[in-house]
């Protein structure tokens, strides 16, 4: 049997002991494991990072991994645990839109609630989720439990506004979801948007309070440098760029920032 892959993705940083207590329970379940660390160097309660860098990482491992992401700051409330089924992976967390991005891109098949005590620890905290519920739910569901002895099937989950595009007439709204260490502005429209559409050459765009025609290129060097560009970068996300320079600082944009595709 193949070994599982359980990725985790959280807040937690390194200083505590959070991130080896998930791993000790994953371990103590399923000891064949591996276990990844995307990250755990999200900034504290930012689920709009956590999600972009699931969703940036998730589609360059193997089918059926397991991504536990854990940007809780709704831990101990009413918020729903889920397990998400997608066509080529697992998703396991808090339904605060952290998994969205992620999920959403791989084609959802099944949501179900996290509700079976048979596949959490004895004690649950109301402060640790992540050890309590998601890690020893990733940990059997590496052992091969189906996903429908979790808890029931539920039809919905929280597709914050980050994960969401309005669609009216000939524009497209969307916002800034990340901005990167080059200042690259990277929008929540991929591929298939421009596709639908029909922009192939040139984007408009209306970024804040201005509005931008910028050549659609597949290397930042199709344009001379310090010269401005559209892109759709290494995780399938359309950039905002200025070649060899800084597009964000330039335009004093920032993540959460509208941003409209148009025909002219």
């Amino acid at each position: 049997m193949p070994t599982k892959i359980i990725t985790l993705t959280t807040d937690f940083g390194l200083k505590d002991p959070y991130v080896a207590e998930m791993k000790a329970v994953i371990l103590s379940i399923s000891p064949n494991t591996k276990i990844v660390d995307i990250t755990h160097e999200i900034e504290k309660f930012n689920i709009r990072m956590g999600a972009y860098a699931l969703a940036a990482a998730c589609p360059y491992f193997p089918k059926d991994t397991i991504h536990v992401a854990v940007i809780d700051p709704g831990v101990g409330t009413k918020r729903k645990a889920i397990l998400i089924q997608t066509k080529n992976a697992y998703y396991v967390g808090p339904d605060n839109g952290v998994l969205a991005l992620a999920a959403k891109s791989q084609g959802i098949k099944h949501i179900y609630r996290i509700e079976n005590p048979k596949f959490m620890l004895p004690r649950i905290s109301n402060t640790f989720h992540g050890r309590d519920i998601f890690a020893p739910a990733a940990a059997h569901l590496a052992n091969d439990r189906s996903p429908s002895e979790f808890g029931p099937e539920i039809h919905e989950i929280v597709m914050p506004k980050f994960a969401k595009i309005t669609e009216r007439k000939n524009t497209l709204t969307g916002e800034v979801i990340h901005i990167d260490g080059f200042g690259n502005i990277v929008t929540n429209f991929t591929e298939k948007e421009l596709e639908s559409m029909g922009i192939k050459k040139t984007a408009h765009l209306k970024l804040k309070n201005t509005e931008l025609k910028l050549k659609l290129c597949k290397a930042y060097a199709e344009v001379n440098a310090r010269q401005p560009l559209a892109i759709i970068g290494s995780h399938n996300f359309l950039e905002i760029s200025i070649n060899q320079g800084n597009a964000a600082q330039n335009s004093q944009i920032r993540v959460g920032d509208k941003v409209t595709i148009y025909h002219p």
